[in-house]
């Protein structure tokens, strides 16, 4: 009897096919498959689900996809997310730090920040979400009433980047500037922009959020509250 067991990269091709051709049911057979067979979930969700998004993203830029397509692609990478997410290593070091993550006002796109916060979360990370358009005042106020060592901006609206300025000018005027890492990202931020409003760096994307966050508390020997 022939073995119709599907590999590793076939299943994250399907992964990312369903999400891009909107398949809510298929993904999450296709994530149920990939979890049965032992696969790394991480990879799952990355180059799987996550690629199938930003494949929707290049056509709704080239005028393919429209809005309402981009929701059913959103909700069928959710759908996967649902089966992986809990298949996550869960790191058991403990003592890591409290995260303050949200998106910056004037932006109501919020899957990258959503997949930034799952995978901090799964690192061992406290997470403090705000949510989509979020003030500049809150995110102040969160950190300050959290005690927050982290604070995550995201924006994929470059009208919306000075927003990001705007919550370090007001970390400084409070006070409170170097008790916080500000970390940023989103499709129109850059390394070099980060550096521009002074930020402490910027990640391309969740995986690389997370090494980041990990290296500047690490640097500082950093506690939580």
């Amino acid at each position: 009897m022939l073995d119709m067991t599907k590999t590793k990269e076939e299943l994250l091709a399907e992964l990312s096919r369903c999400v891009l051709e909107m398949e809510e049911d298929e993904v999450t057979e296709a994530a149920k498959e990939y979890a049965r067979l032992g696969f790394d979930p991480t990879d799952g969700i990355l180059f799987g689900l996550v690629n199938g998004m930003n494949r929707a993203s290049d056509l709704y830029e080239q005028e393919e996809y429209f809005i309402p397509e981009l929701l059913i692609c959103s909700s069928a990478m959710y759908n996967g997310l649902d089966v992986l997410r809990p298949l996550l290593p869960k790191n058991q070091a403990g003592g890591k730090c409290k995260v303050v993550i949200g998106v910056v006002q004037g932006d109501t796109h919020d899957i990258g920040k959503n997949l930034v916060k799952i995978m901090l979360e799964s690192a061992g990370y406290e997470m403090v979400d705000l949510g989509r358009d979020v003030p500049v005042e809150k995110f102040v106020s969160a950190v300050k009433d959290e005690g927050a060592r982290v604070l995550g901006l995201s924006t994929l609206m470059s009208t919306s980047m000075k927003n990001m300025k705007k919550i370090i000018d007001l970390l400084v005027r409070e006070g409170i500037r170097d008790q916080v890492y500000v970390v940023v990202g989103g499709a129109p931020v850059s390394s070099s922009f980060a550096a521009k409003i002074g930020a402490d760096g910027y990640s391309a994307n969740a995986t690389d959020a997370v090494r980041l966050v990990n290296r500047l508390t690490a640097k500082a020997q950093a506690r939580c509250r």
